[in-house]
């Protein structure tokens, strides 16, 4: 059942609302713009897809436009955080932090400076555009650098949140966000704490534990609504994928004794492998994990692509009834 301290929105299984989680971060920009003279942006020739288009006309002189330049993006950041400005950073995430790994790491990373990095149009859902727009590695990337925050919101509502608590972060953050409108499943009510998981669904005795991130969640809770008679699974929102919340993913899976991982990304590297790395040393599992397989995208309707990579509604319940009979023989 819904978990009432989660304050879900009450359409939820109806007919939600839909939105990009990108908009939720433009309209957060902007609510920031207007309390902190010292956020800026530094854009890589993609405003509008970003969402920073309205920052760019609002507020010129606290916008740098920097062009075909993933490195410069990060570089240049690095050294407007440096001399105490809160930068955010905006481009596809196939090209930051994909095309400018090595400048975030050795300019932002290693000097521990506040510099937030907007990755937009991650996972297959970017549709149309293929695969060298279609992040699949990004959280791998990301969560492997020391002192990097890592979040991937769920729906536009929580990325609102989640940019204006990046703000508030000393350190640095990447925000994954995705292009296609996706259901708003939280509110204005719904607790969001970096560094802390959200459980959304919980039945009395759950025998399966579902972690799930960015807007996949939602494929998650109706798996887990349709199974509720079958199988009681637990959902749990793992907006923050670094750091990871330890306890609460150790307590879930105690609770369920077995887990299933849900995320629009590479199976290595992800949410899965870091809740893996965690219950291996606290208290090992079986697991399942639904996410892209060693492939790149295609070009392709959102939904289609969703289906084909095995991330559907189909797909988390077949995995959910596959470690729960591996768990509870």
């Amino acid at each position: 059942m819904i978990y009432q301290a989660a304050h879900l929105r009450e359409d939820l299984f109806g007919r939600p609302e839909q939105k990009p989680t990108r908009d939720g971060f433009g309209g957060a920009l902007m609510e920031l713009a207007e309390k902190h003279k010292e956020v800026v942006v530094v854009c890589a020739d993609l405003s509008e897809s970003t969402r920073v288009l309205e920052f760019k006309e609002k507020y010129p002189d606290r916008f740098v436009e920097v062009g075909v330049a993933e490195q410069n993006l990060a570089t240049i950041a690095s050294g407007l955080a440096a001399c105490g400005k809160i930068p955010f950073i905006t481009s596809y995430a196939t090209f930051s932090p994909g095309r400018n790994n090595e400048q975030i790491r050795t300019t932002i990373s290693l000097n521990n400076v506040p510099v937030k990095i907007g990755g937009m149009h991650a996972g297959v859902s970017v549709g149309p555009d293929g695969a060298t727009h279609q992040a699949l590695e990004d959280i791998a990337l990301m969560r492997v650098q020391p002192n990097m925050t890592v979040v991937s919101p769920c729906d536009a509502e929580e990325a609102h949140k989640a940019t204006l608590a990046a703000a508030a972060h000393k350190g640095p953050v990447y925000l994954r966000f995705t292009r296609e409108k996706t259901p708003l499943m939280t509110t204005a009510q719904t607790p969001f704490v970096l560094g802390r998981v959200q459980i959304m669904w919980l039945p009395e005795k759950p025998r399966v534990a579902v972690f799930a991130t960015g807007p996949l969640l939602y494929n998650a809770l109706r798996a887990a609504q349709e199974l509720d008679e079958e199988i009681p699974a637990s959902v749990v929102n793992v907006h923050t994928i670094k750091p990871l919340d330890r306890k609460a993913v150790v307590e879930a899976a105690k609770s369920a004794g077995a887990v299933v991982v849900v995320e629009e990304h590479q199976v290595a590297g992800g949410l899965g492998s870091a809740i893996a790395e965690v219950l291996a040393e606290e208290w090992p599992v079986p697991m399942q994990f639904v996410g892209v397989r060693d492939q790149f995208g295609q070009s392709g309707e959102p939904k289609e692509l969703i289906e084909h990579y095995g991330l559907g509604v189909s797909h988390i319940k077949a995995a959910i009834r596959t470690v729960h009979a591996r768990a509870h023989i």
